[in-house]
């Protein structure tokens, strides 16, 4: 348990106070309208987006998560983060242009304009769900897991604050405020985690370590390995996690209302590109400022830490962080807490609103509209707030949150994926896909926590069993939905009507746009190269 000096808690307060002011201070001219507080009036601009963008994945989730994962196996976890500026690719060139010329508001929209309302109620069912349940409520347990390691803060407690100081400038000031902030709180974790990666860089000598080639040995080289294909080592291939990350990532960068709502905020096509390709840019650094310290940390605390890996980046800090510095850290932690729970409280409103209703009533007011997405805010506050403490025996935080997301993502990226490449898709063929398999995928869940089969415990996923682990498991759940929309679509005789603007030619992007993507994809080779 760690005592704060009064320059910690002011640095502390003070964050807290400012990215409220922020929030507050900039949404004074877009919350009149239902476009201004929900779609920023299509305002924003690059820089934003793709801040936004970055602050909105990493949450405390991430700080917390990926530091014990490195703790326990390396940068092989890693491939989370880097495989992700090749999904932003896919975003910026394949997705951003049918968003933006289809001229939605909310994803659900978007597949009601391909295929039915039944889609639409079925997106939105799912995406509300994951911004409850996993987006703010594992955001809330793993801020609040880290507080109650440092202070000894109880953890409905520390939800409970977070919470309030989330809430305040989220319901009242829209899009605008979050993104703002998220842009503030950016700064925020890159700086705090790069003085903690320093920090322990520098602690290394006072066991021994000299040099990277030490360092390796103290921790065994393999954790220094991105590429690993021994699956007695990781329980996953890398390929089991190039294609499962790959479903994944498509559906949490391309198609999850609470990530692509900056996008959809764009003040154009171009700068929605750009700001897609500047996360990706962005999205290179967490190996290096979030997985690398829970490495240093095996090789600094082995001991301190022993099982309970969970205590990785609380004890970093503590051991680490001199007065002052502790207080830059807790507002990194903060910051990546409170952007992660804006996002999707923002995200939750808006599809309340637009896809609930919007469509009960349509003549809904502007008025009504902010009113009610306000509204929509409080009570999914709350509801997380009381989820969010029985996270605790679920296992280990950030495989536990991408476990959960593989239920029903496989299904989500079969519909939007084979509904832009081709139009045979039928508008059954995605109900039944949408519903079909995520009930194949959520019960395979519920057996491997749940069932004993064989007198194996997670008979699925063990090597005694069937020896799929969840990663193969996902992309064998996309191959499974596809076969189901397949199969739908070629007997159904059904008539289907498809706007022909929905199928719109994708027009060359600027040179710009082009030049990045080359130099983005050219970095992730290098990086490749190096910790093959």
């Amino acid at each position: 348990m760690m005592s704060l000096s009064y320059i910690d808690l002011t640095i502390i307060v003070i964050y807290i106070l400012a990215i409220i002011f922020v929030g507050l201070w900039y949404s004074r001219k877009k919350k009149n309208t239902s476009e201004g507080y929900f779609l920023a009036s299509k305002s924003l601009t690059w820089t934003v987006i793709g801040a936004s963008l970055f602050a909105s994945n990493i949450s405390t989730v991430h700080l917390v998560g990926l530091a014990e994962s490195g703790f326990k196996d390396g940068i092989v976890w890693g491939n989370f983060e880097w495989f992700s500026a090749f999904e932003l690719i896919i975003l910026a060139f394949v997705f951003i242009p049918f968003y933006l010329r289809a001229k939605i508001t909310t994803l659900p929209e978007f597949l009601e304009k391909r295929y039915d309302s039944r889609s639409r109620v079925i997106l939105a069912v799912f995406s509300i769900m994951a911004a409850l349940f996993m987006h703010i409520g594992v955001s809330f347990y793993a801020g609040a897991v880290v507080f109650e390691k440092m202070f000894g803060l109880d953890i409905f407690i520390s939800i409970v604050i977070i919470a309030l100081a989330t809430g305040i400038y989220t319901v009242i000031g829209g899009l605008v405020s979050v993104v703002v902030t998220e842009t503030v709180q950016t700064l925020i974790l890159i700086l705090g985690s790069l003085t903690i990666t320093i920090l322990a860089i520098y602690h290394l000598p006072d066991v021994g370590i000299h040099t990277y080639d030490a360092l390796k040995e103290a921790v065994d080289p393999d954790r220094f390995s991105a590429v690993v294909f021994d699956e007695t080592k990781k329980g996953f291939t890398f390929l089991d996690m190039l294609f499962g990350h790959l479903v994944l990532g498509i559906w949490y960068w391309c198609t999850d209302q609470t990530i692509v709502q900056r996008v959809l905020g764009a003040r154009s096509e171009k700068q929605a590109k750009l700001g897609a390709l500047f996360a990706g840019f962005l999205k290179i650094l967490p190996v290096f400022i979030m997985v690398v310290p829970g490495i240093l940390a095996f090789a600094l605390f082995h001991d301190q830490i022993g099982d309970d890996t969970k205590s990785v980046l609380p004890i970093m800090i503590m051991n680490l962080m001199p007065v002052g510095l502790k207080g830059l850290m807790i507002a990194a932690l903060l910051a990546a807490v409170m952007s992660s729970v804006a996002a999707a409280l923002n995200s939750c409103s808006t599809l309340i609103v637009y896809d609930v209703f919007a469509k009960l009533k349509p003549n809904l007011s502007d008025v009504s509209k902010i009113k009610i997405g306000r509204i929509t805010s409080v009570v999914v506050l709350v509801m997380a707030v009381a989820w969010s403490p029985f996270l605790g025996d679920l296992g280990g935080i950030f495989e536990l949150i991408n476990q959960m997301f593989s239920i029903f993502a496989p299904a989500i990226v079969t519909v939007f994926v084979w509904g832009i490449l081709s139009r045979k898709g039928t508008a059954n063929a995605a109900f039944y896909t949408l519903l079909g398999g995520s009930f194949v995928a959520g019960s395979i869940f519920l057996i491997e926590k749940y069932a004993v089969v064989n007198g194996i415990e997670n008979y699925i996923s063990s090597p005694q069993g069937l020896g799929i682990n969840w990663l193969r498991q996902t992309y064998v759940y996309f191959i499974i939905a596809t076969c189901i929309y397949m199969i739908v679509s070629y007997f159904d005789k059904s008539p289907q009507s498809i706007p022909e603007s929905f199928y719109l030619k994708v027009d060359a992007s600027s040179k710009i746009v082009n030049y990045l993507s080359i130099g983005l994809v050219a970095i992730m080779v290098v990086i490749y190269a190096i910790f093959y």
